[in-house]
C-alpha cells in the first residue's frame, strides 16, 4: 500500500525500501490516529451536546470542527506546573508511556490482508499482554504525583482494569479455538462467512463490557469523581501533559475499537469497498456507540463495578468459552 507506493516510487529496493516501507507505513498510521481522535473528539462533543439538548461547539469554524484545534491550542500555550511533592521522573513520564504503547500496539494490528508484515505469529496474544501493562504505568502515575486523590484513583483503576482483563483473556481464549490460532490474520479470515459476534454472542457482549473497562470509558470512569477524588489521577496533570491524556483517551479508544472489529466483527471482510475501508468503517461503528454509551448512561460504583465484573461477566467468560468448546470443537 503506502510504504510499497513509495518504495517503488522512489526505486528503492532491498534493506533500503524496507526501511523506506516502514516508515511510510508509520507515518500513514500516524496520521489515521491523529484524524481519528481529532474527529472523533469533535463528534463526541456535538454528540453528547445534541442527547443533552445543547448546542456543543459552534463559533470556531463552521459547525464548530476547529474548536478542538483551538483548546489544543491554548492548551499547550500554558505552563506545565510539576507538583512539589512528586516523584518528577514517574510523573512527567506515565502519560507518553501510556500514549506511546498504545500507538505501538496499532501499528502491531494489520489493517488489511496486504498488510501482513505487521502481523505476528500469536498476534492477538501479544497486543493484550502489552496492554496488560496499563493498570502498572497509571498506578505509577498515581503514585508519583505525590496527590492523595491521584493515588486513590489510581488504586481504583488498577482494581477495576484487573479484575476485567480475566473475562477479556477467557473470551479471546474462546476466538482463538473457533479460528484455530491467535494469528489476527487467521482470526479474520475464519470469519469470512459468519462473524464471531454472531457466532458467540456471550461472548461478543462480554468482550464489549469488559473492553469498555480496560478503555476507562462510561460507565467505568471510576478514575475520576467530582464529590471523591476530582479528576483522579489526572487531578495534578498541568494543560500540556492534559492535552497528552485526551489524545490517550481517543488513542486507547481507537484501539479497542479495532480490536473489537477484528475479534467479532470479520475485519477487514467484506464486498465492493477496499479490506482497509472495512475495518476502519467498523471501528468507527463502535466508537460511535461507544460515545453513545456515554452520553446515556452514568458512572458506576465501585464496589457495584468490581461485583459485576468478578459475579456477571467472569462466570459468563467461562461459560462462553465451554459453549464454544462444545458446539463448535467437540
Amino acid at each position: 500500500m503506502v510504504g510499497i507506493f513509495v518504495s517503488g516510487y522512489l526505486g528503492l529496493s532491498g534493506t533500503l525500501g524496507a526501511v523506506a516501507d516502514a516508515i511510510a507505513y508509520a507515518i500513514a498510521i500516524s496520521i489515521l490516529i491523529i484524524a481519528f481522535d481529532y474527529i472523533f473528539g469533535w463528534v463526541e462533543r456535538k454528540t453528547i451536546a445534541k442527547i443533552q439538548k445543547r448546542h456543543g461547539p459552534t463559533f470556531a469554524g463552521k459547525y464548530g470542527i476547529l474548536q478542538n484545534l483551538a483548546d489544543f491550542v491554548k492548551l499547550l500555550s500554558k505552563e506545565n506546573v510539576v507538583p512539589k511533592n512528586s516523584d518528577k521522573l514517574l510523573f512527567l513520564s506515565t502519560i507518553p508511556i501510556m500514549l506511546a504503547l498504545s500507538i505501538f500496539l496499532i501499528f502491531l494490528l494489520p489493517l488489511a490482508p496486504t498488510l501482513l508484515e505487521t502481523n505476528i505469529g500469536l498476534g492477538i496474544l501479544v497486543i493484550f499482554v502489552l496492554l496488560s501493562f496499563m493498570p502498572l504505568i497509571i498506578f505509577a502515575n498515581g503514585f508519583g504525583s505525590g496527590n492523595k486523590f491521584a493515588a486513590i484513583s489510581a488504586q481504583r483503576s488498577v482494581v477495576m482494569l484487573i479484575s476485567y482483563e480475566l473475562p477479556l483473556i477467557f473470551v479471546i481464549a474462546a476466538a482463538g479455538m473457533l479460528a484455530n490460532g491467535y494469528n489476527i490474520a487467521d482470526i479474520v479470515n475464519a470469519q469470512s462467512q459468519w462473524w464471531f459476534a454472531i457466532l458467540m454472542p456471550v461472548g461478543f457482549v462480554v468482550f464489549f463490557i469488559a473492553m469498555l473497562a480496560e478503555l476507562e470509558r462510561t460507565p467505568f470512569d471510576i478514575r475520576e469523581a467530582d464529590n471523591e477524588l476530582i479528576a483522579g489521577w489526572l487531578t495534578d496533570v498541568s494543560a500540556p501533559y492534559y492535552t497528552l491524556a485526551l489524545f490517550l483517551d481517543y488513542t486507547r479508544m481507537f484501539l479497542g475499537s479495532l480490536l473489537i472489529a477484528i475479534l467479532f466483527l470479520g475485519g477487514w471482510n467484506g464486498p465492493l469497498l477496499p479490506p482497509v475501508v472495512w475495518l476502519l468503517l467498523k471501528a468507527f461503528i463502535v466508537s460511535f456507540f461507544i460515545m453513545i454509551i456515554r452520553a446515556t448512561m452514568v458512572r458506576m460504583r465501585i464496589d457495584r463495578l468490581l461485583r459485576f465484573g468478578w459475579i456477571w461477566l467472569l462466570p459468563l467468560s467461562l461459560l462462553n468459552l465451554i459453549l464454544t468448546y462444545v458446539v463448535f470443537i467437540a
